[in-house]
């Protein structure tokens, strides 16, 4: 299965150029305001890709998942939307989560410490592909401020369920791949489509990462 994953596309999506593929993976933040208008013209996009299959998380941009949760899904027919939830496609189990430490009062954001952490309880063991909008800390998390802006109890989360892929955007300037204790790390950001889409191939065998642009 090669997935062809990004984030932070904040409608900059007509300049991005998207290579062949099977799962396309949006990480989050397809929108500025994050109103139901934007958000139908970052769907209409997403739907018209030519993936077998789409999955989508919201991030801190994507307000009408957060305000009018009803309507944001009412516009999603094939493409599939996972908050604190989970689909499996062709035997591969991805689940996804739009929280995030909080960060300039935006959508989806919690206070670190118990709240996130009891969000990120909910992330089952057995995952083969997990998906969240911010990275876990010292993962993909160096921003131009100073420190990590990473979140310790999804790191913590990741190191005990283990999944083998963790896909996460928010950090526009740390774009990349890692790997630690069996799983592969990826800040997929786009950082608005200056950065091309991250693809990487999952099968029995392991995890091949096929192209890592470089981080801008």
């Amino acid at each position: 299965m090669r997935l062809v994953a990004v984030a932070d596309t904040h409608l900059f999506h007509e300049d991005l150029h998207l290579p062949p593929g099977d799962v396309f993976v949006h990480a989050g933040d397809m929108c500025r305001r994050g109103d139901l208008e934007e958000l139908e013209r970052a769907v209409a996009w997403i739907r018209g890709l030519p993936y077998r299959h789409k999955v989508i998380v919201a991030g801190n941009h994507d307000w009408a998942f957060a305000r009018m949760p009803g309507r944001a899904r009412a516009m999603l027919e094939d493409v599939l939307y996972l908050e604190d939830s989970e689909v499996t496609l062709d035997g591969v189990r991805f689940w996804g989560s739009p929280w995030q430490p909080a960060f300039g009062g935006w959508a989806f954001n919690l206070p670190r410490g118990g709240p996130l952490a009891d969000r990120w309880a909910l992330i089952p063991e057995g995952i083969d592909v997990l998906i969240t909008h911010g990275p876990p800390a010292g993962m993909g998390d160096r921003a131009s401020m100073p420190g990590r802006l990473g979140c310790e109890d999804l790191r913590n989360r990741v190191r005990a369920a283990r999944p083998r892929m963790h896909l996460f955007g928010h950090i526009h300037e740390d774009g990349g791949a890692w790997r630690e204790d069996g799983t592969c790390f990826a800040n997929v950001t786009t950082w608005e489509c200056e950065r091309a889409a991250t693809v990487i191939d999952i099968d029995e065998h392991g995890i091949t990462e096929v192209h890592i642009p470089p981080a801008r």
